[in-house]
């Protein structure tokens, strides 16, 4: 505890002996060394903390990368299980399917044979009806190509023009706002000049107003000097008559105060010049400021004028290429829309020609003679049809169907495997009806021969009252399919109770 005591009493020593400024600047000198340690300690600190982070994080890096590949490893291996399962799965799935289409294909094999014969009297029929149908699409492909074509030139030509446009306007734009920082900066160059010139003017004139009042403050001091120096030398004269004893002390005091008056000047005129120079450089502040305010405010207008247009510009360009993108859109939709109405069409096409090769298997043999049925319609019906058809369209639909008059035979067949259809149906609803009726003739008859308590408490057909039951039949006793014989049957075992 000693040293310290001695060591803080040494500094205390030094403090005492130093001067104000020097203790102020030891202080500072204190304060910096101070200030550079901590400074030092906490970039020490930050360093070691930043490599303790890059640290963590390779090692962050280096865990998750053995986790990726141990999960990795671990996806493959369940991942394997389940292909093997499925494959397994699959393998037995194809060979069921292919011993499936091992004889679906000898079927098809033995139907094809059958089947060269109707294809030979098809053929021709079906090709002739194709060159139709392919000759109508071509046409109408080709037309909308060519419509495609013309409406793709027209759009190429508007852009084309439109983007010229905005170029040249642009360019002229550009040569304006060229025109116009030139015609800004030259403004700037004169008002700089001017200013210039301004500054040295009121700088010569400041100058010369000062060294003015300085010369006439100077020989103010002058003679105020002299008369204070006439004064001093009389009162000195009168002191020196009336003491002797303290004429060493006054030449001391004397001196001291040459001494301070030297000063007392010299500190006038540092004062005087740090006057000057505040005053010269508030004006300039102050010119400055106003210059500069003033050029802030006229660019910034400027700017805003140019930042408006500039919106104005990009605000159309904006709309346009929004449009052009909305007007691509659509074309684009439209070419997938038709590109998937084709597929559509041509699914469609490869579907009939498949189901009408599985028809072709159901047809019976005079279909497959005589494909198509004669018409029902006279002589003179037909030269009325032959001459509607022969008249030229008048309306859209009557146009669109004038062009699908090879289609014809087509519809001829599928009219009459309509009627077939519908004819078939309406049997089976028949028989459906007539079904259900025997089902209920059948179950009335057996309760009718049967005796219980839930049958009796119901219509039963055993209470037969001058040949009327209680029970409403729905189908009447006359109907061949249901009527009993009218011979009277009598039971051995009655004739044998009452008669022996």
């Amino acid at each position: 505890m000693a040293p310290k005591k001695k060591k803080k009493s040494g500094k205390k020593g030094k403090l005492a002996k130093m001067t104000e400024e020097e203790r102020i600047l030891y202080m500072e000198q204190k304060a910096l060394a101070e200030e550079e340690m901590r400074k030092k300690k906490e970039d020490m600190l930050n360093q070691f903390l930043k490599d303790k982070l890059v640290k963590e994080e390779k090692n962050t890096r280096f865990n998750m990368y053995k986790i990726t590949h141990q999960w990795r490893n671990i996806m493959r291996a369940s991942k394997s299980k389940e292909l093997k399962r499925d494959i397994e799965i699959l393998s037995q799935t194809f060979e069921r399917i292919v011993d499936r289409k091992d004889s679906v294909i000898k079927s098809l094999a033995k139907d094809l044979n059958e089947a060269e014969e109707q294809y030979s009297m098809a053929l021709r029929s079906h090709l002739q009806s194709m060159d139709a149908l392919i000759g109508l699409q071509r046409n109408r492909l080709s037309i909308l190509k060519s419509e495609y074509g013309e409406e793709l030139e027209i759009l190429k030509k508007e852009f084309d023009s439109e983007r010229g446009m905005i170029s040249n306007q642009h360019k002229q734009e550009m040569n304006d706002l060229q025109d116009i920082l030139f015609a800004m900066e030259e403004n700037a160059n004169e008002r700089e000049g001017e200013a210039r010139q301004e500054f040295q003017s009121l700088r010569d004139e400041i100058k010369n107003k000062n060294l003015e009042e300085k010369h006439a403050l100077r020989i103010q001091l002058e003679g105020q000097v002299e008369d204070l120096w006439k004064q001093f030398q009389q009162a000195l004269k009168n002191y020196n008559e009336t003491t002797e004893e303290r004429k060493a002390a006054f030449e001391t005091l004397k001196s001291k105060d040459e001494k301070s008056a030297k000063e007392i000047e010299m500190q006038m005129r540092k004062l005087q010049r740090i006057s000057d120079t505040i005053a010269q450089l508030k004006a300039k502040m102050s010119q400055n400021a106003k210059e500069s305010e003033e050029r802030n405010r006229d660019l910034r207008e400027q700017r805003e004028v140019i930042a408006e247009h500039f919106h104005d510009l990009k605000s159309q360009m904006n709309k346009f290429r929004e449009n052009e993108r909305g007007r691509l859109t659509k074309l684009t939709l439209h070419a997938s829309v038709s590109i998937k109405e084709l597929s559509r069409k041509v699914e469609l096409g490869e579907r009939i020609l498949k189901l009408s090769e599985q028809c072709r298997k159901l047809e019976t043999e005079e279909e497959k003679v005589l494909p198509f049925y004669a018409s029902s319609l006279t002589d003179e019906e037909q030269e009325d049809v032959s001459a509607a058809v022969a008249e030229p369209p008048s309306e859209p639909l009557a146009e669109i169907m004038h062009q699908y008059t090879s289609l014809e035979n087509f519809w001829k067949r599928y009219n009459k495997v309509l009627l077939d259809k519908v004819a078939l149906d309406k049997e089976k609803m028949t028989l459906l009806e007539e079904n259900q009726r025997l089902r209920t003739v059948l179950k009335q008859y057996l309760d009718g021969i049967s005796v219980n308590d839930e049958i009796l408490s119901q219509g039963n057909p055993l209470f037969v009252v001058n040949q009327h039951t209680n029970v409403q039949l729905s189908v009447p006793v006359m109907d061949p399919r249901i009527q009993r014989p009218t011979q009277t049957v009598v039971e051995a075992a009655h004739i044998v109770k009452y008669t022996i």
